[in-house]
């Protein structure tokens, strides 16, 4: 299916009026997004923002991360460090401790020194252009490409697992490997890039779903999707979003797993220092728990002490 490449030149922000020619799918996307989903995902904390600052410290804690449990954390942990200069003074100790509990604690970290190079290298204010925001500490092509939608307006399409599914679905009818899907994406945006973004992965969220995709409710269903389309026609046909490369990866259990294992010694380390042979961790491989602690010191979360403790780094 060739890709519907949308008019530039619509008025910004997405809008219920009707799309001029060649931007039916941003007329449809938008008065689906408009009579309902917009409303019931602007509760999410972030969604009120368009510091840049702000928006890059919610993308960070967003990685892979459920929306649900970063809502709940998100509005304290800004909060606590509500500018880069803020969390710079703090330490990176203190971001680990606000951090704990959200998983991929090196996330906080990288958060941190990005913080750190805001004020160093840039006077704390965060770039508003890609070359830049690359080179961050922790920032890849989605946080990147995030921040100068969201906070800076700037046309570019964000690709994130629910947007690449539409993508793969609605629109190219195929597996997208990542640089298609991104040239695909900013090709399709038209008026306000923040909304247009929102809106498609919104649509990703809650009607394209990876499993059960909710089809008799999508706005593009009959009219763009190749496969919905193909399965009404009888069509036997393999999903495309299942073979592409940002497709979400089942990832293996928790309970008994390294990043279990991490957690538990981060969490112990936040409360003050730890010693391996405590009786706290006796139920462990000692082997094991080593393994975990250098990675962790290796990481920099961890520092180790003199007397054989273990400290989160400061």
């Amino acid at each position: 299916m060739v890709p519907l490449v949308l008019d530039a030149s619509r008025p910004r922000g997405l809008s219920e009026t009707s799309a001029p020619p060649g931007a039916e799918l941003a007329g449809r996307l938008a008065s689906w997004w408009q009579s309902g989903p917009r409303a019931e995902r602007d509760v999410l904390p972030w969604r009120a923002t368009r510091d840049p600052w702000a928006v890059l410290v919610s993308e960070s804690m967003l990685a892979q991360t459920q929306a649900a449990r970063v809502a709940a954390r998100y509005p304290d942990f800004l909060s606590a460090f509500p500018t880069p200069r803020v969390m710079a003074r703090a330490g990176v100790a203190a971001v680990v401790r606000a951090w704990s509990g959200l998983g991929y604690n090196r996330r906080a970290v990288a958060l941190f020194r990005l913080a750190e190079q805001l004020v160093e290298r840039h006077g704390e204010a965060v770039p508003a252009h890609l070359d830049e925001l690359l080179a961050l500490p922790g920032v890849g092509a989605y946080i990147a490409r995030a921040v100068l939608a969201f906070a800076f307006e700037e046309q570019v399409g964000v690709v994130d697992t629910n947007i690449s599914r539409v993508l793969a679905r609605a629109i190219a009818g195929a597996p997208l490997r990542t640089a298609p899907a991104q040239r695909l994406a900013d090709s399709l945006v038209t008026g306000s890039p923040r909304d247009w973004n929102l809106a498609l992965m919104d649509l990703g969220a809650l009607v394209c779903r990876a499993r059960d995709p909710r089809c008799a409710a999508c706005p593009l269903a009959e009219h763009a999707c190749a496969f919905d389309a193909a399965r009404r026609r009888g069509e036997a046909i393999e999903d495309p979003a299942r073979t592409s490369a940002l497709a979400a990866r089942r990832q293996a259990p928790f309970a008994g797993s390294d990043r279990e294992l991490r957690g538990r010694l981060l969490r112990a380390a936040c409360a003050g220092p730890v010693q391996l042979d405590a009786s706290s961790f006796s139920d462990l491989d000692a082997a094991r728990l080593a393994r975990a602690a250098e990675a962790l010191v290796a990481e920099g979360l961890l520092a180790l002490a003199e007397d054989g403790s273990l400290a989160l780094a400061q």
